[in-house]
């Protein structure tokens, strides 16, 4: 990969936390920003795992906080949070597909209302001490709302945009839209990310090579599934599958240690860590994956995951 192109790892809530971000940069690497899941405003009030979660404290990896905001009154007041931590850039999310934020116009519900993606954005240029950027997906239904969206975003004081290359009503499945992230591509002026089902690093060549304008990638559920790939990609050297099962096992330990000092009984470690195995090694045996999701005591879940580790190569 060429040396100018960056790699950022986007933020999936329930999974990618403190502690995951922390593990991942150390174990694994080749990502040069990790993204918190969004901010917002839950009842009037900041959920405190997000508050947990942002703390600088707690936080080892290069970083930059992500908020939701269905106002410029939301924006503002978490824009504030951000400040009082201590932060320099907020990343604006415009792209969460969930339908429940998406009908009260938030995430990439909001793009179907450019009046209201006016309003908010502009209130951004009354906080000099936040650089901003913004991820969004093609539009909500239409492949061409947030191209239509692009002359504001460029007149407003944006470093960067993350385009996720579907719409929202599409969520995560069906195919990515590269003619309608083409169009985005050639129009945006600004430094600009692709993401969306990218899954090794010879995907994320093929993307540079067919759009070298590009600043770099977000990665996402991919790098869930293959943590090693920003490594992969950014060094442009594969690891072996003795190498890819050392560091897989490395960073499960550590996921396990810090996760049991945090969560209190088997049943809350359990449903956290089981979590992980949603997206980690889709390729892995079926069977043994089942088995660790259907543990329900600690030494199982450990048993089921040495046996699927020890047994793992990537042409499973």
């Amino acid at each position: 990969m060429q040396n100018n192109y960056q790699i950022h790892f986007a933020p999936l809530q329930g999974y990618t936390d403190a502690i995951y971000r922390n593990a991942h940069a150390r174990i694994f690497g080749g990502v040069d920003m990790y993204y918190t899941p969004f901010v917002r405003i839950e009842r009037g009030e900041f959920r405190s795992r997000d508050l947990r979660d942002i703390h600088p404290d707690k936080n080892e990896a290069p970083l930059i906080p992500q908020l939701m905001a269905g106002s410029a009154d939301e924006l503002r007041r978490i824009a504030a949070l951000f400040v009082e931590k201590g932060y320099t850039h907020a990343d604006i999310n415009m792209g969460c597909p969930f339908p429940l934020l998406a009908r009260k116009r938030k995430g990439s519900g909001i793009l179907a209302h450019p009046d209201l993606v006016q309003e908010m954005l502009q209130s951004i240029q009354d906080i000099p001490e936040l650089k901003f950027s913004v991820k969004l997906r093609l539009g909500w239904e239409q492949a061409d709302e947030a191209l239509a969206l692009l002359p504001l975003l460029q007149q407003l004081p944006i470093e960067q945009i993350a385009v996720h290359a579907r719409l929202g009503i599409q969520q995560y499945k069906g195919a990515v839209d590269m003619d309608a992230f083409e169009r985005f591509y050639d129009a945006c002026e600004l430094p600009l990310f692709y993401n969306g089902d990218l899954n090794s690093a010879a995907e994320i060549q093929a993307i540079y090579t067919r759009f070298p304008k590009l600043k770099g990638v977000m990665l996402g559920r991919g790098l869930l599934g293959h943590p090693e790939m920003a490594a992969e990609a950014s060094t442009g050297v594969l690891l072996t599958s003795d190498e890819k099962r050392t560091r897989l096992k490395e960073f499960h330990n550590e996921l396990f240690n810090s996760y049991s000092e945090l969560l209190q009984g088997d049943s809350q470690l359990l449903t956290k860590l089981k979590t992980i195995w949603e997206y980690l090694l889709p390729d892995a045996d079926r069977k043994l994956k089942k088995k660790i999701a259907k543990s329900n005591k600690v030494a199982l879940y450990t048993d089921a995951v040495r046996v699927l580790l020890n047994e793992y190569t990537e042409d499973v």
